[in-house]
């Protein structure tokens, strides 16, 4: 699953941990989701797209296989 992520955190000039410390993960949390390597939880995702005040499906992109 591919997110935007780091973009919405970049925008609002927030590092990875304080991100983190809004959403109540760890900055490894943060890492693994923007990498693509952790897909989030529904509630983690309901929080993500609260806080950045974005639909979950704005955020989230499923990848194609080719």
């Amino acid at each position: 699953m591919e997110n935007l992520i780091r973009s919405e955190r970049d925008q609002r000039g927030w590092t990875q941990a304080a991100l983190a410390e809004r959403l109540h993960v760890s900055r490894q949390t943060i890492v693994a989701l923007e990498n693509g390597r952790y897909d989030p939880s529904l509630p983690l995702a309901f929080r993500i797209s609260r806080l950045f005040d974005k639909p979950i499906d704005g955020l989230f992109f499923p990848v194609d296989d080719p």
